[in-house]
Formats: C-alpha cells, sequence, structure tokens
C-alpha cells in the first residue's frame, strides 16, 4: 500500500509539508500542493478520513435529517446540499426521518451524537428543543430548513406572504370566485405549511371582501391529487371557480389536466396559479410562485459552513425568510365576461 512517505518522497517534500498539502490544513505554496497532489494521483495515494478525523477531531461529514427523499422539494434541496458540501470537501450523512418515535430517539441520540458528523442540517424538520440541546451541547453545529426553531439560523419561504400573494395576483386580474385547493389540515407538515397556505388565501380574500366559506377543496399535494380535486371541483359549470390558487404547483399541473379533459380552457375559462417552481411549471405553462429549493440547499450549507469555521455569528441564529419571485406564464388571465 502506498504511504505517505512515498507521496512526500515523489513530490521533494517532507512528509509534514505533504500531509498539510493533501489535507488542506495548514499552509502550503500552490505549487507545493500542485507538485504533491500530482504525486499522491501517480501512486493512488488517498487520505485516510478516519486518520485525519482523530488528529482534527473533524469527520468532515454533514449529517442531514429529512422526512422524504422522493417528493420533487426535498430532492430539490437534497441536490443542492449535495452539491454545496462536494465543493467544501465535506461529505453527507443521511437520516430519513419517519414518524416512527423510536427511530427518530436512535437517530437523534445516538447517531448523530457519538462524533459521526460535524454539522446537522435539518430540512423540514421541526427540532425540539430537547434535540437542539443535544447537538448544541457537544457543539455541533445546526442549521434547518424550514420554519422558525429556537436556537438555530433557519430559511424557508413565508408561507402564508406566499399564498396571499399569489391569491392577490388572481384579484388583480378580476377575480372574485376564487377556490383553494390544499393539503389537509388533519396531516399537516412540521411548521404547518398545508395551514399556513390556507391561512394566506383567506388573508387576501377577507382583504378584498370576497366570500371564501365555500373555497377550499383538501387534497394530496401531488399531481393525482390535484387532478382528481381538479374534476370534483370543476365538473359543475354553476358552482365553478374561475381561478384555483394550488397548495403547491403539483396540485396546480393536476389541475390543469382536469380542467383539460373536462374541456375547459385554460386560462380563458380557468386561471390557475401554483407555488414552488416546479420544473414541470414551464412546460405547463404554469403561474407559479418559485422559491428555488436547491438554493435553499445551497444556502444551508454556507451556514453551516459557516459556524463551522467561523464559530457562526449569534444574531444570525433565527429564522430568515428566504425570497420568492413569481413566474407569470400561460395559466393566468382575467375572468370570462
Amino acid at each position: 500500500m502506498s504511504a505517505l512517505s512515498d507521496v512526500a518522497r515523489i513530490a521533494g517534500v517532507s512528509k509534514a509539508t505533504a500531509s498539510r498539502a493533501l489535507s488542506g490544513r495548514g499552509y502550503v505554496s500552490a505549487d507545493t500542493r500542485d507538485r504533491v497532489v500530482a504525486a499522491a494521483a501517480t501512486i493512488g495515494y488517498v487520505v485516510s478520513s478516519n486518520a485525519s478525523s482523530l488528529v482534527t477531531g473533524q469527520t468532515r461529514n454533514v449529517g442531514v435529517v429529512i422526512p422524504h427523499i422522493n417528493r420533487w422539494y426535498f430532492g430539490e434541496v437534497l441536490e443542492g446540499i449535495e452539491s454545496a458540501l462536494i465543493a467544501a470537501g465535506y461529505d453527507l450523512t443521511l437520516y430519513r426521518l419517519s414518524s416512527d418515535a423510536a427511530e427518530r430517539r436512535r437517530v437523534f441520540e445516538y447517531f448523530l451524537v457519538r462524533k459521526r458528523v460535524d454539522a446537522v442540517i435539518a430540512v423540514g424538520i421541526e427540532l425540539t428543543p430537547h434535540e437542539v440541546g443535544l447537538l448544541h451541547s457537544l457543539a455541533k453545529p445546526i442549521v434547518g430548513i424550514g420554519g422558525p426553531i429556537e436556537g438555530i439560523a433557519t430559511t424557508s419561504i413565508d408561507d402564508v406572504a406566499a399564498a396571499t400573494f399569489v391569491t392577490n395576483h388572481l384579484i388583480s386580474l378580476g377575480h372574485t370566485r376564487i377556490m383553494h385547493v390544499g393539503g389537509d389540515q388533519e396531516q399537516e407538515m412540521d411548521f404547518r405549511v398545508h395551514s399556513q397556505r390556507l391561512a394566506g388565501f383567506r388573508q387576501a380574500m377577507d382583504a378584498a371582501g370576497l366570500d371564501h366559506s365555500q373555497a377550499f377543496r383538501v387534497t394530496a399535494l401531488t399531481i393525482p391529487g390535484g387532478y382528481a380535486a381538479g374534476l370534483a371541483v370543476l365538473a359543475d359549470p354553476r358552482t365553478r371557480p374561475t381561478a384555483v390558487v394550488a397548495g403547491s404547483d403539483e396540485v396546480a399541473i393536476g389541475t390543469i389536466v382536469a380542467a383539460r379533459q373536462l374541456g375547459i380552457q385554460v386560462p380563458a375559462q380557468l386561471s390557475v396559479v401554483g407555488i414552488d417552481g416546479h420544473e414541470l411549471a414551464d412546460m405547463f405553462a404554469l403561474t407559479t410562485l418559485a422559491q428555488d429549493p436547491k438554493a435553499q440547499g445551497t444556502y444551508a450549507v454556507s451556514l453551516a459552513m459557516n459556524e463551522l469555521t467561523q464559530g457562526g455569528d449569534p444574531g444570525a441564529k433565527r429564522w430568515q425568510p428566504y425570497p420568492v419571485r413569481l413566474e407569470v406564464r400561460g395559466s393566468t388571465t382575467a375572468p370570462p365576461l
């Protein structure tokens, strides 16, 4: 097996210099680093992460806890996290948390606290004060993507403001018969995304003096869910809304498909707006409030790296709203006369 001493001999440097060049810890000139890296590649030498962690006390590994890996939003966030960590020279260990309480305890009280990770990024997981305190007691930086969590830096879109904004977009076009098709209030995600988007819709309707007493339809936040709800909501011309605020882009896309099947023209007879910025939005000409989850993942990594390298800013350990942008396409227009 190739050894560090062989790398040092080929590069013409000391073992200590070769170690600094390959670990990235300590100063060496760019020319020396290039010679050492080339020498290591020539003989197939790879730095042992285990040995490095014994010296530095760091694993160069970040734990990510996430509730889903097969849903678009979470997959996009995860891709952003992974790319940013690789660029920073860190590995990723993924923990998918189910609703099982015993499994969650094992993740937080065993895997994450036994020096297997240097930091933790929680995606869509509302950490308890106990979990936050446990990780803080071991000096592990924690950041989150989701709503506010006391004592840590988190970011996410403001779901109430987002729903209010897209509803106001429809109101500004002249719509008064608007339906919200969103998530079940009894089966909430962490941070109450379903109820916050419903609240935002109702705030906009109230401010405009519009009735919304019969203007909410529950569905799964998926394309099939939007399709099923769309068929039910749009089937009767007597009660059909002129516009739909979807709880997600996938619901909006499903609603558009249902409208087409029923012979309803979008947007001439029905306007539809979503929230997310899904990769399929452009294909369906969907007007949406884009939140760029991949960039949220990248931003979360920057927060974690700042805490690891600089200690972080105590004043920044709070929730910060992530910016969104309205992408107007061909699914919204003025209501039919």
